[in-house]
């Protein structure tokens, strides 16, 4: 019996129809990690599931991946829903992946803190960057939907606690696929026209998937770079959103956001009067002052006759003149007792004195003081100065050491 030769492709081909035939591999979901995840210009998505026997192939088509709400990462423990049939080019089988949710936990909260690590990592959360909230807004912009009750206990709560306060309403989605661009349109408006000092965007409680509205990228990287303050006030208390992080100021609920934007108008009344008091208390004790320095003037003695004055002043006048002439004429007979002091002592030190008692000084012809006889021979020419005069003299003879013949 001859036997049937078969061309590659229709043997491929057999291979598809027999699992595309197969009921199993044509709805099942497989749990795996992903390695070798790729996203290719096509917008397709690559990559292998993989266990500790066994690896498979997948590919995810651009439609399918555009649903996803995380983004898949090497490592990532996931359950994967497709099936399974041969790609006739190479012979390979593979799994078309029609949905793909992480192993063990939601989608929504592996996307909710993969967004959040990367905004954090980006410095989205510092307090540096955060904003402080005007004491007394003229203006509140509240971006919420139009038909929920957070917008009606926002409006109550304004009015009651601050109604001078004017507040615009920016209706938009706060949930489903429009309501990020929504949102985030809403507080570039607000922006762009600078129509409020304040803006509060939030919405009331839900499920997380109700809630996603405040996680989308595009909502929080607009509230950050808002330069108008944002209060985020998102559900209930325990619900918190990114805006919540990104956000000037977190609010527990969209009624706190309002108790939290404005000064309740009681207790500015009661800090409005307790500071008119401390005013009023101030203005009596400088009103006090002012008369008693106006009864001291008014009393002065230079005020009831205005040559008092001039009076006072000669006196003070002629007194100083009186110290300083005593200080002047202290200060001469000082100067004077130190004169004759000092000319006494210059007297006492003075050759004349010697010579009024009749001794006489000789110099040689260079003018200096002759001590000693040796000093000149006879012939040499000296001057001898007396008490009273001097004269020239020559020697004619020299005896050193006992005294001197002229």
């Amino acid at each position: 019996m001859d036997q049937r030769i078969f061309d590659v492709s229709e043997i491929n081909g057999y291979l598809k129809s027999l699992m595309d035939r197969d009921g199993l591999l044509s709805s099942l979901t497989i749990r795996g990690e992903i390695s070798n995840y790729k996203v290719y210009p096509s917008g397709h998505h690559y990559f292998s599931l993989k266990d500790s026997g066994g690896a498979l192939r997948c590919v995810m088509f651009r439609g399918n991946a555009s649903a996803l709400r995380f983004r898949p990462e090497n490592g990532m423990q996931v359950l994967a829903t497709g099936r399974i049939t041969v790609f006739p080019r190479d012979g390979a089988y593979q799994l078309y992946c029609e949905r793909l949710s992480p192993d063990g936990v939601g989608d929504l909260y592996v996307a909710f803190e993969q967004l959040k690590k990367k905004l954090q990592a980006e410095g989205l959360f510092d307090q540096e960057h955060k904003k402080p909230l005007p004491l007394f807004p003229g203006r509140i912009a509240i971006v919420t939907s139009s038909a929920g009750a957070a917008i009606h206990d926002m409006l109550r709560i304004l009015g009651q606690r601050y109604p001078l306060c004017k507040v615009i309403l920016l209706p938009v989605r706060v949930q489903g696929a429009e309501a990020p661009a929504e949102i985030a349109g809403a507080i570039r408006y607000v922006n762009r026209y600078s129509l409020a000092d304040l803006i509060i965007t939030g919405r009331g409680g839900g499920s997380m998937e109700d809630l996603w509205a405040f996680n989308d990228e595009r909502v929080v990287r607009m509230i950050y770079a808002s330069e108008i303050p944002v209060i985020s006030a998102v559900g209930h208390e325990p619900d918190v959103t990114i805006s919540d992080f990104v956000a000037d100021l977190r609010a527990a609920t969209p009624s706190n956001a309002a108790e939290l934007a404005v000064p309740e108008q009681g207790e500015l009344r009661e800090r409005i009067d307790t500071l008119l008091g401390r005013l009023c208390q101030a203005e009596e004790r400088r009103v006090k002052l002012t008369r008693q320095q106006v009864e001291k003037l008014r009393t002065a003695r230079v005020l009831q006759n205005p040559r008092n004055y001039l009076e006072d002043r000669r006196l003070l006048l002629d007194f100083q003149l009186n110290k300083l002439l005593a200080a002047g004429r202290q200060q001469i007979l000082k100067n004077q007792q130190r004169f004759v002091a000092q000319r006494t002592a210059l007297e006492a030190m003075s050759p004349l004195k010697v010579l009024s008692r009749g001794y006489s000084m000789a110099r040689d012809g260079a003018g200096r003081v002759l001590t000693d006889a040796a000093a000149v021979k006879p012939g040499d020419r000296v001057t001898v100065t007396l008490s009273v005069g001097e004269f020239d003299a020559a020697v004619t003879d020299s005896r050193g050491g006992t005294s001197h013949d002229l």
